[in-house]
Parts: C-alpha cells; sequence; structure tokens
C-alpha cells in the first residue's frame, strides 16, 4: 500500500494490567535495536487497516488508508538491554493508534523508528546530585528505563519516584517499585491515588493529587531533608496540570527549568 512502511517489529510479550492499562514488549525483526539514553523515545505506528480494540470507541473520521498511524511512546525498558523494547501505554479510546495497539497479539507486527530522541535524561545531571522524578500515569515509562540503567542500590545518589493515579490499579509497576524500595536504602517510592472512595479495598496510602505531595511533608521524611536546588534536579513527565502546578510551586522556591541554552534543575516532558 503506498506511504505504508514495512513492518519492521514484533510484539513478543503483552502484560495487560487493566483492561485499559498494559506493557507491550516490541523487538526489532531483522535489524539491530537501536541504543538509546534511559528517558528517550521512538515512534510506534500501525496501517490504520488493523482492528481496534473492543474497548474503543468507534472513529467519526476514518484515518486515511495510505498513511501510516504513527505516535511517540518513552521507552520504560532498562537502556542496557539490547534485545528489546517496553512501552507502558493506556488506552486513549477515542485514540487512533492506542485502540489499535491494544488490539495486537504476541506474533503481531508493527513499525519501529529505529532513532531514539529526546532530551529528558539523567545525561546531564550529575551523579553527586539527588534526583525526584514525578509521574502521572503512564508517565512513569521514562522513569523505569532511568532507574534500570542509574540506579546503583545503596549507592550515594538518591532516587524517589512520586507517582499519582485515579486508582491503585492504575499504579503501573507498583510491586517493582516497592520491591526496589525495600532492597535499596537509597530509592523511596511514594504512590498516591485521587479517588480511593472508588476502592473496593480500603486503601491505606496517600490520597490526593501527585503535585500535593511536595509540600505534604513526605519527601522530607523519606529523605530527612527538604530537597533544595543545590542538591536536588526534579523530572516531571505526565499531564499539563500537574506539570503546571509543580513548575510553578519549584520556581518559587528557586529551582530553575531546564533549557537547551539555559541549565537548571526542572526538567519537563509534557503528554
Amino acid at each position: 500500500m503506498v506511504g505504508i512502511p514495512e513492518l519492521n517489529a514484533v510484539v513478543t510479550q503483552k502484560d495487560e494490567l487493566t483492561p485499559r492499562l498494559m506493557i507491550l514488549r516490541v523487538e526489532p525483526d531483522g535489524w539491530e535495536p537501536p541504543s538509546f539514553e534511559a528517558g528517550q523515545y521512538v515512534l510506534l505506528g500501525l496501517p490504520p487497516t488493523v482492528k481496534r480494540c473492543v474497548l474503543s470507541v468507534e472513529e467519526e473520521t476514518l484515518p486515511r488508508p495510505d498513511h501510516l498511524l504513527r505516535r511517540a511512546y518513552s521507552i520504560a525498558s532498562s537502556s542496557l538491554n539490547g534485545e528489546y523494547m517496553d512501552f507502558y501505554i493506556r488506552l486513549v479510546s477515542t485514540g487512533a493508534l492506542t485502540p489499535r495497539l491494544f488490539a495486537l497479539g504476541v506474533g503481531d507486527r508493527l513499525w519501529m523508528s529505529g532513532n531514539p530522541k529526546g532530551l529528558f535524561t539523567l545525561a546531564d545531571v550529575p551523579p553527586d546530585r539527588d534526583v525526584i522524578l514525578v509521574a502521572t500515569g503512564t508517565g512513569l515509562a521514562p522513569y523505569m528505563s532511568m532507574l534500570g540503567a542509574y540506579l546503583e542500590c545503596g549507592g550515594s545518589r538518591r532516587i524517589l519516584v512520586l507517582h499519582g493515579a485515579t486508582h491503585s490499579w492504575d499504579l503501573g509497576y507498583r510491586s517493582e517499585l516497592e520491591a526496589l524500595q525495600h532492597l535499596c536504602s537509597n530509592f523511596s517510592y511514594i504512590p498516591t491515588i485521587d479517588r480511593p472512595d472508588d476502592e473496593p479495598v480500603q486503601w491505606h496510602g496517600r490520597t490526593g493529587r501527585v503535585q500535593q505531595l511536595w509540600q505534604s511533608g513526605d519527601i522530607d521524611e523519606a529523605w530527612g531533608r527538604t530537597p533544595s536546588p543545590e542538591d536536588t534536579d526534579v523530572f516531571l513527565c505526565g499531564v499539563p496540570g500537574m506539570i503546571d502546578d509543580m513548575v510553578a510551586v519549584l520556581t518559587t522556591e528557586s529551582f530553575i527549568e531546564h533549557t537547551r541554552t539555559v541549565p537548571g534543575q526542572i526538567h519537563v516532558e509534557r503528554f
């Protein structure tokens, strides 16, 4: 079909965490996986002729049949792994691509770009600085890659993950992060949910939006000190509302947003 490139990758594992949340493992077929820096992304794509999953909403406007549907997805697997890439994906029922990705099974083919991109990485953060990783939903994906590549269990750098979701079952990778917290004295994980009344079993953890954790005292309790621009870099990945709130609070505390021309301690990746 004109305009549709060869589907050059294959699904080798699919973990359905919920009907609307999955981890998709993809391997290149016939070519070497590209090297990447933890925190970067690649493009995934499918032809519009691929069926949509049952939980999707029917498309009001059909996509052009000769154009590949492509979207950027952060790589969730460690950059030290050279065989496959994992992607932590939430279903957007009205979307063009995710309903088709959710319909894939092991052995199905898709297209994957071979040039990882993005500056949302730890590459520019000196190893003697502590790091706080703040995410909503699947914004956790690049952090899982960073932890796999950079977390030195028991090392001098402290890393803290703050993860916000709607419900407890939306806290993907929760068991892995809780295990890391028990194993690594320099790693902390604080999840929060904002609809505790929906839980079938009482939720005993934090409640509210993830940005509220910054001023709740939980970080001070975990670290025994208050993070400051002199010793800590903060990464933000998720919905615009969370990022806007966090940037506003952090700038009042003298943190500076990092750009290509101005180095700072706030690193941002917006959905």
